[in-house]
């Protein structure tokens, strides 16, 4: 007679914690191709679904108690408010949704780690010193990602400049800033006392203020990523606190890939992690014309009927979009565009620079909204094998990716930054509202090419004309 052997809770517990960890790393490799991204996200959300169900079965909140009721009146809240606002919230405020839902992720996991804390102070226990070491790593990310996403969001929200805001004395405030940070961390490690702790939330705050403050420009994609790799980097942090491989794990794959990611996304523009996050970069405008160009060249203007000809007779033509894009919300006209060439028997592909938009992937989250086809997206090292024998180059809404002054011009302060060669094609066409400079501040050689021609006006109400004046072709 055979007997039934149950599964300790706890054990069942840790399979399925096992199951969510190996589907977040299958999610993580699907979501480095946007053919499977889709896929993934859905896979990490269900793996995540199952960590929180069954984190429910834990001792402390299995039975009706204070604990699970304020759990799950959170996780309603959270709900209430999340759900809504990530269903309607338009592409243009992807990036500050972004910055924003991660700073909380980085502010809960701070939190956790100093309630921890505070339990085992209640409990008359002294923590080990490896115990605070890890509350404070979790503190300092944690805070440093909650306040400087916050300030990330209020940039990209346009509620204060979106340039780098610096004052006398910064660096040296910042550095002061620091060495109290460390010696807080030394005192809080050799005592054990609450007190610093407390005081170093406060800092970690005001750091992570600092730190984003001064960046702008073009390094808002770069300084996202790098927080979002922080938020990961707190979490695995609080999961050591709490003694949860899944957290270790989840928080460990989030902090290596923002690093990897920031690093990437950093060689693709020929800077340094510490050259962006330290030199305010946009600070000023360099070009001559200051807001509206410059008044002393001439610039090439055309009509979208003429333009459509051009594009319906080519052979090639590379779409090279960029944050306009998203602010015009042209993204399904675009693809109506390309479609419309594709019919007419011209080869037709996106050019996606890495740091096009506000955050990483920008993009390709906007095309793919549109339905274009994953294999009509090229990154840049391929677009520009391409670029010379290009008929047409359509610019829509991209600016700096563009700008020849990053190969040729010494003193350009994105000097060395590689771009998408769009000069090098047999026509530019360059979709703007004005001669007004990119969001790094500075003005576009590309704009006075004797290639260049230019149609002013909104990029949605552009696109539709091109789109009419191609089929009429």
């Amino acid at each position: 007679m055979t007997t039934a052997v149950s599964l300790p809770l706890a054990t069942f517990r840790d399979f399925v914690y096992l199951l969510a960890i190996i589907g977040f790393i299958l999610a993580l490799k699907g979501l480095g191709s946007p053919r499977f991204a889709r896929r993934g996200n859905q896979l990490g959300a269900l793996s995540a679904i199952a960590a929180v169900a069954v984190t429910f079965t834990l001792p402390s909140l299995r039975h009706w108690s204070t604990n699970l009721a304020l759990a799950l009146v959170a996780m309603a809240l959270g709900a209430v408010i999340a759900v809504p606002v990530a269903r309607l919230v338009k592409m243009t405020a992807m990036p500050q949704l972004v910055a924003i839902f991660n700073g909380v992720g980085g502010g809960a996991a701070a939190l956790i780690a100093i309630t921890e804390l505070l339990h085992l102070h209640a409990l008359g226990l002294k923590p080990a010193v490896y115990v605070t070491a890890e509350v404070l790593l979790g503190v300092l990310i944690g805070s440093v990602s909650f306040s400087g996403s916050a300030v990330a969001f209020i940039k990209l929200q346009e509620l204060i400049t979106g340039r780098p805001i610096t004052y006398p004395g910064q660096q040296a405030i910042n550095a002061l800033v620091g060495v109290a940070i460390f010696a807080l961390i030394v005192v809080a490690l050799v005592t054990g006392d609450l007190a610093p702790v407390y005081v170093l939330l406060g800092l970690a705050l005001v750091l992570g203020v600092a730190l984003v403050l001064p960046i702008g420009g073009a390094d808002v994609p770069v300084l996202i990523s790098l927080l979002n790799s922080f938020t990961g980097l707190a979490v695995a942090a609080s999961g050591f606190v709490l003694d949860n491989n899944l957290l270790i794990v989840a928080g460990t794959l989030v902090g290596a890939s923002g690093i990897i990611l920031t690093r990437l996304m950093s060689s693709a523009m020929g800077r340094s992690l510490p050259n962006i996050l330290f030199s305010a970069f946009g600070a000023v405008i360099t070009a001559t014309g200051g807001e509206e160009g410059d008044a002393s060249r001439s610039v090439r203007t055309g009509t979208a009927e003429d333009v459509g000809v051009l594009l319906a007779y080519a052979r090639k033509v590379v779409i090279i979009p960029g944050y306009g894009l998203a602010v015009a919300q042209a993204q399904h006209t675009v693809r109506e565009l390309a479609d419309a060439l594709t019919a007419k028997g011209v080869d037709v592909f996106f050019a996606i620079h890495p740091v096009a938009g506000r955050m990483p992937g920008h993009m390709n989250v906007l095309l793919a909204e549109a339905n274009v086809p994953y294999e009509d997206l090229k990154e840049m090292e391929e677009a520009n094998l391409e670029m010379p024998t290009a008929d047409v180059a359509l610019v829509v809404g991209a600016n700096d990716t563009v700008n020849p002054a990053a190969k040729s011009t010494p003193s350009s302060p994105i000097f060395g930054m590689p771009i998408i060669d769009a000069d090098e094609a047999q026509n530019i066409i360059f979709l703007k509202r004005s001669m007004r400079p990119g969001f790094a501040g500075i003005d576009n050689e590309l704009l006075y090419d004797p290639k260049t021609t230019l149609l002013f006006g909104d990029a949605k109400d552009t696109l539709q004309k091109l789109v009419a004046a191609v089929a009429d072709a």
